[in-house]
């Protein structure tokens, strides 16, 4: 139950229209941020430095990294590299 309230208050970041929904998220270290894909084609969520990486990701396919460092987190989708964003930890 703890694992379904965690995921249900994570911030989501929708993937529309060949974009991410929210380019730029602010979160504190702890946070879970997921990702939705709500575009018909497949999408990516990889991280610039390796650190995370999704599986390409269907129609409603969700993707989630819990980030346990402050940092900045560039990210891009690995098939449509002119989609970018970037989660900034403290």
């Amino acid at each position: 139950v703890g694992g379904a309230t965690q995921e249900a208050s994570a911030p989501q970041i929708s993937i529309e229209h060949f974009a991410f929904g929210t380019p730029m998220l602010s979160v504190t270290v702890g946070t879970t941020v997921m990702w939705v894909n709500h575009d018909d084609d497949l999408h990516t969520v990889t991280s610039s430095d390796g650190l995370f990486a999704s599986p390409g990701l269907d129609t409603d396919d969700m993707f989630a990294y819990h980030f346990t460092a402050p940092g900045t987190y560039a990210y891009r989708c690995a098939l449509h590299p002119h989609m970018t964003g970037t989660i900034i930890v403290q």
